[in-house]
């Protein structure tokens, strides 16, 4: 973590000693990142004491996991509309196709461990009036004109997502133990359909288009040999212990995924996936309530002049560019996206709760 610069000294904490030892410490020490970590830690303590949780989270787990899904491909670059999935993922619309839920892209293996313990059961979604995706344009949120066989259905990508989404909460326990067989699991699941076998969770050649290897326009990934040397400081920081708060440990996590880029494609999806499997496993979001990736869409969308904050891409790029200012910019950007995103969260429980 050599580009987050030197130590600050603006924030007292943690001690120095700490600091010194603890590499993701120092990222929570540069100038208002412990501020911004602590206002998103806010925001989904405030989500969690939702009364509806103590019935129906598991309804709100899957309709986050929905919304961080579509926002995700939307991210790299495929687009659908929330209802539109929605429409697609329960069959209507495809006639004699195989639809999603038969492929198991709705839920994973209902015996393994998931986020969400099913504590009640849960209405039937098409009976529930959840408020709108945010980050989509008006015309994009309704199906009223949708032609759910033609033009509308949902890219590989967008259904790999999906799928991966799903199975988060089965992928922690190897995610703790062993962070680099997790992600290259999950490139498999996310890139199944739409890459050659044969390139599925295989670490990336050197040799490749832009095209498919920079979606974000960062700019070239580094030399493999770098990618895996790096990529091995990256985990063994995963198993480390450190004093920085969890969406701290997440932005460093996914910054560092779309600068390394280890696959080659579809990385952004699991940078993404990434950061939201270390707020479940570090207990900042343990039900996987929040849909983190809408709020980096919707962060473009904030007019507060007062407390400027840049969007997805320009962050990001801030992040690959080094030094300790790119990076406390990125970490602010992925501390105000949780925090959007738990607000958001909460009309979908104030949602729940009126239909209860």
């Amino acid at each position: 973590m050599a580009r987050t610069g030197t130590v600050p000294t603006v924030n007292p904490r943690p001690s120095g000693s700490v600091l010194a030892a603890d590499p993701l410490a120092r990222v929570a020490a540069l100038p208002g990142v412990r501020e911004a970590a602590d206002s998103a830690r806010a925001a989904v303590d405030a989500l969690l004491r939702h009364r509806i949780l103590r019935r129906q989270s598991a309804a709100v787990t899957t309709e986050a996991s929905l919304r961080a899904a579509r926002a995700s491909a939307a991210l790299e670059g495929h687009e659908i509309s929330l209802e539109g999935l929605r429409g697609y993922l329960s069959g209507a619309g495809t006639d004699a196709r195989p639809t999603p839920a038969s492929e198991g892209l709705l839920a994973p293996d209902p015996a393994a461990p998931n986020p969400a313990a099913p504590d009640a059961a849960a209405p039937d979604a098409a009976a529930r009036t959840f408020p709108p995706a945010v980050g989509v344009p008006a015309d994009l949120r309704s199906t009223d004109s949708l032609d759910l066989s033609s033009t509308d259905l949902p890219s590989p990508v967008v259904l790999g997502t999906v799928r991966l989404y799903a199975e988060l909460g089965v992928l922690g326990p190897a995610w703790e133990r062993a962070p680099r067989q997790a992600l290259a699991r999950m490139h498999v699941l996310v890139g199944r359909g739409y890459l050659p076998d044969d390139l599925l969770g295989r670490p990336r050649a050197d040799a490749g288009t832009r095209e498919l290897l920079d979606p974000l326009r960062l700019g070239p990934p580094p030399h493999s040999v770098e990618t895996s040397v790096r990529l091995d400081g990256l985990t063994g920081l995963l198993v480390t212990p450190t004093t920085a708060p969890a969406v701290v440990v997440a932005a460093v996590v996914h910054g560092e995924l779309l600068a390394l880029r280890p696959f080659g494609a579809l990385d952004g999806v699991i940078a993404r996936a990434a950061s939201r499997l270390v707020l479940i496993s570090r207990g900042l979001d343990p039900k996987a309530l929040t849909a983190t990736d809408v709020g980096h869409l919707e962060v473009d969308h904030i007019d507060d002049p007062g407390a400027p904050v840049l969007g997805y891409r320009d962050a990001a790029a801030a992040y690959v560019g080094g030094g300790a200012q790119g990076v406390a910019t990125w970490v602010l950007h992925c501390a105000k996206a949780l925090e959007l995103a738990a607000r958001e969260s909460l009309a979908v429980c104030e949602a729940l709760a009126r239909d209860t």
